[in-house]
């Protein structure tokens, strides 16, 4: 009895899976894979307890002109896509590397906030106060770990 339940639950787990992909905008390039999806979320869970994020398309836009670095998780089922459209150039011009992710559920849970939300900004350190030295290097070596698989990823692409 107990292998039936898990099968039935792989297999709607399956089904949310597809229907992410479905869901997806046709500018979603580069999009993140499973294990890299798993790392960047794990990172703006992180950078989220530590004052190091910026939500929402406004604010992103806002910190990207005044010249903050950082890496810009963007999701990828953006309805109407362009909400965002304009994210992408704007990193690219200020050298910020960028990547999709499937959903927008996903990055806001990642991102401590139950609304929704188009892209975020991963920066290299808080913008009020100071971390500890310690917290703040186990934050960036998983932030340029990220950031070099990201750059990576859009290597590949363009």
């Amino acid at each position: 009895m107990g292998g039936s339940d898990s099968e039935g639950d792989r297999s709607a787990h399956k089904e949310k899976e597809k229907k992410k992909l479905q869901a997806l905008a046709p500018i979603a390039k580069p999009l993140a894979g499973k294990k890299l999806s798993k790392r960047t979320l794990k990172l703006i869970r992180k950078a989220a307890e530590h004052k190091c994020l910026k939500r929402g398309v406004k604010e992103v836009v806002k910190s990207i002109r005044r010249g903050n670095k950082g890496v810009c998780v963007i999701a990828g089922n953006i309805t109407p896509i362009d909400v965002i459209t304009h994210v992408p150039i704007l990193c690219e011009e200020a050298d910020i590397p960028y990547v999709y992710v499937s959903s927008k559920e996903d990055l806001a849970n990642a991102g401590a906030t139950k609304r929704p939300t188009c892209c975020v900004l991963v920066l290299t350190k808080p913008t009020k106060g100071e971390l500890g030295e310690e917290e703040q290097q186990k934050l960036k070596a998983e932030y340029d770990q990220v950031a070099s698989e990201v750059t990576e990823l859009a290597a590949t692409l363009f």
